[in-house]
């Protein structure tokens, strides 16, 4: 726990890091939990969480200490799979253009997906982790770049597939990553799982006013996010929307 303005002992960032780093890979995982106001350096802790293949949390009220110290408690102890990495590539028979939203922060080189020295993030009992693509189809008006010249010919075996997707992941105490890999399509109308994951990705987007968002507004983000809310066990869902109409108002 702490407010993430590291001033005693240890407080150099890269030396923290690293210290860190050597405890991950004896199998000491750091998740880190922020408390207080008006210091809190948000950015450290994120780095930290994510040097220490753990998780990183604001506590600002009694839901969130749940949230975080009960309900979720369960994936932040247990990692059920280390170093999970994922890799997409398009057709370019039916995907013109993509782009990954978000992971920033976790972006990996190409060659580094089959190098099982590099770290990646790991995956908690009961967790799951969603990645976004926005793509735009083969002769979408939407298309922004010019067509590619020098393009592989079409396959017609495949030509019904979006894409192909490869995971990698170690089991808790093993070197070696396994690979999965299959081809995919596109599956019809998304459910409400992923239609929430795009409400909150767009909401991210927003708040950091993207310049490929056009004319989707606050409104599409809090219209499309209430309407798939779903079961919301805890409320996470709701309290989402909240946040969301809390931001357009001082966006105002």
């Amino acid at each position: 726990a702490t407010d993430g303005d590291f001033n005693v002992g240890l407080s150099d960032p890269r030396g923290l890091e690293t210290y860190i780093e050597d405890k991950r890979d004896s199998g000491t995982y750091l998740s880190v939990l922020g408390f207080g106001r008006g210091n809190l350096q948000d950015a450290t802790m994120q780095s930290l969480a994510q040097n220490g293949n753990g998780t990183a949390a604001y506590i600002d009220t009694l839901s969130e200490a749940q949230k975080v110290l009960v309900d979720n408690l369960t994936g932040a102890l247990f990692p059920i799979a280390n170093d999970v990495k994922i890799q997409v590539e398009f057709n370019p028979s039916t995907v013109a253009e993509y782009r990954l939203i978000g992971y920033e922060t976790r972006a990996l080189a190409r060659e580094d997906f089959n190098n099982d020295a590099v770290d990646a993030g790991e995956l908690g009992a009961g967790h799951t982790v969603t990645a976004i693509y926005e793509i735009t189809p083969v002769g979408s008006p939407a298309q922004l770049s010019d067509p590619l010249r020098y393009q592989a010919a079409e396959t017609t075996s495949i030509s019904d597939e979006l894409g192909f997707l490869r995971l990698r992941y170690k089991a808790p105490g093993e070197d070696v990553s396994q690979l999965i890999e299959t081809p995919f399509t596109s599956t019809g109308t998304p459910g409400t799982d992923a239609l929430f994951a795009a409400s909150i990705a767009g909401f991210g987007q927003l708040l950091r006013d993207d310049t490929y968002l056009n004319d989707w507004g606050w409104d599409d983000a809090i219209a499309l996010a209430n309407a798939n809310r779903g079961t919301d066990q805890f409320g996470y869902r709701t309290e989402a929307v909240q946040l969301m109409r809390l931001a357009q108002s001082l966006s105002n």
